[in-house]
């Protein structure tokens, strides 16, 4: 039996962290490509089986690991498969894919390094999805986040050294302050006995984590500590300001997993650690989270109507998004969070595709300015009409994937607060406006000297776009698999606040 030997949680870690070493022996680019885009495609295989493994009665030696892995402080290598950590294993293996074969094109140097640390990052993002244990969620988090500071650093733009260093700056903060966190809960939790006998003080486990002797007084602060590591990572105003750069500057592949999945890592932590190891000081605090989510959804949407840098109005759109999926945790209803964890996925969905058309706007003319461009519709109808569809998608059209997961949450958050539901839609009617601004000058009008010589799109960015624009129309006739995959586990957070 496949769960006697080696589990599923294993393979989406382990599959991406052996291609990746491979890339790093390629000698050709073209090796390494293949070897990247082959090993992507396997650990998609496996995170598609695990969509129908999801009965942990029936299959628990499938989806869980636990080896004891450093004994004598209470750690172990324990990984799973849950309902929401299933939807993002399997947006991570599903984006992998479509960004290689969108970028196929390009080209790099030193490819093989490039490919194998893009494969460590998904490695790491694996880990952090399916790890049970503190220790290893947070060894797993700086995993995910290493190879991301060399990937900007050597193949980012003109820019990317003092963007690095902002980038790096935010993030190592947070990471020392929830290192900081997880020491001290760790010396709040009972022992534990190993199958040998072993007996140890205290242990870095899930469940030990939230059954911690924490005071009120103990939560109170160390909510913070762990709530700002997470909201840089998301992030939320007013810890935004590393991202608009980094998006920019960093290479736009890398650009694609940072929106797309790792901005998850940080609205996942706090599903998985925050709320259940603080549910007190998560109550306690909720005003002041919502207040700020919404507070950043407005903020971003302004910057992004007068931003003339298309990368940065797509940064800036993502923040938005994140905004009102942070609000809508700490809403804390079943509407709200079932209506977040959808929007996860279909937010993943939408900003890669956005992020496709971008980076091939930028190797067709050379610019990402919009007052330079216009016209695009005239050479290249194919990348228009792929274009509109996933922009309306990122507004939230009835018919597209994220019309549903907006709905719920927009249902939940008027439960929580009318005035922040009013402030919230703002954000809405502001995405309208500069989306549908950016599409009548770039892709409207006349051409321009920019856009005079641009063609049509490749076969392989066909390929991509038109899967995007499937799921996007799938999930958005028929969201239901994605809410029944995380409905136990936004029924049981739900449950801490009541």
């Amino acid at each position: 039996m496949l769960g006697t030997y080696i589990t599923f949680p294993e393979l989406l870690i382990w599959l991406p962290l052996l291609a990746g070493v491979a890339c790093f022996f390629a000698k050709k680019e073209q090796a390494a490509k293949a070897i990247a885009l082959l090993g992507s495609l396997l650990v998609l295989s496996v995170s598609i089986v695990t969509l129908f493994y999801t009965d942990n009665t029936q299959y628990g030696s499938y989806n869980q690991v636990n080896y004891i892995w450093l004994k004598y402080i209470g750690n172990s290598f324990n990984i799973g498969l849950d309902g929401y950590g299933r939807m993002l294993t399997f947006l991570t293996a599903l984006s992998f894919p479509i960004i290689f074969l969108a970028t196929y094109r390009n080209t790099y140097k030193r490819s093989s390094v490039f490919y194998g640390l893009m494969l460590l990052t998904q490695c790491g993002l694996m880990g952090v999805f399916c790890a049970k244990d503190a220790l290893l969620f947070y060894f797993f988090w700086e995993l995910a986040l290493i190879p991301v500071y060399f990937l900007c650093s050597i193949w980012g733009g003109e820019k990317r050294i003092q963007t690095t260093f902002k980038f790096f700056v935010y993030t190592f903060t947070g990471s020392l302050l929830m290192l900081t966190g997880i020491i001290y809960v760790y010396l709040q939790t009972s022992g534990r006995v190993f199958e040998d006998g072993t007996v140890v003080s205290h242990s870095f486990a899930m469940t030990a984590f939230y059954k911690a002797n924490l005071t009120w007084a103990d939560q109170n602060w160390l909510f913070w500590l762990f709530f700002v590591a997470f909201a840089i990572k998301m992030p939320i105003f007013p810890f935004h300001t590393w991202q608009p750069d980094t998006y920019d500057q960093a290479p736009t592949g890398v650009t694609m997993v940072l929106s797309g999945i790792m901005v998850k890592m940080g609205l996942f932590a706090v599903l998985r650690w925050l709320i259940p190891i603080f549910p007190e000081a998560s109550t306690k605090y909720t005003h002041i989270v919502v207040a700020l989510s919404v507070i950043g959804i407005i903020y971003a949407s302004c910057l992004a109507m007068v931003q003339d840098n298309l990368k940065k109005l797509v940064a800036y759109s993502s923040i938005a998004h994140i905004g009102l999926m942070c609000a809508s945790i700490f809403a804390m209803n079943i509407f709200s969070v079932q209506g977040m964890m959808l929007q996860m996925f279909n937010h993943g969905i939408n900003i890669i595709g956005l992020w496709i058309v971008v980076d091939l706007l930028e190797k067709k003319t050379g610019i990402k300015q919009i007052s330079q461009l216009g016209g695009v519709a005239t050479k290249a109808p194919v990348l228009t009409i792929m274009l509109v569809i996933i922009a309306l998608a990122n507004i939230a059209l009835p018919l597209t994937n994220a019309f549903a997961g907006e709905f719920l949450m927009f249902s939940g958050l008027y439960q929580y607060s009318g005035w922040m539901t009013a402030a919230a839609g703002i954000g809405i009617i502001l995405s309208a406006v500069y989306t549908l601004n950016m599409i009548q000058k770039i892709f409207y009008g006349e051409i321009v000297p920019a856009t005079a010589s641009v063609q049509d799109i490749a076969w392989n960015e066909k390929l991509v776009l038109g899967l995007i624009v499937c799921i996007i129309f799938v999930s958005g006739v028929y969201p239901q698999p994605v809410i029944d995959l995380t409905k136990n586990a936004a029924t049981e957070l739900v449950k801490l606040f009541n």
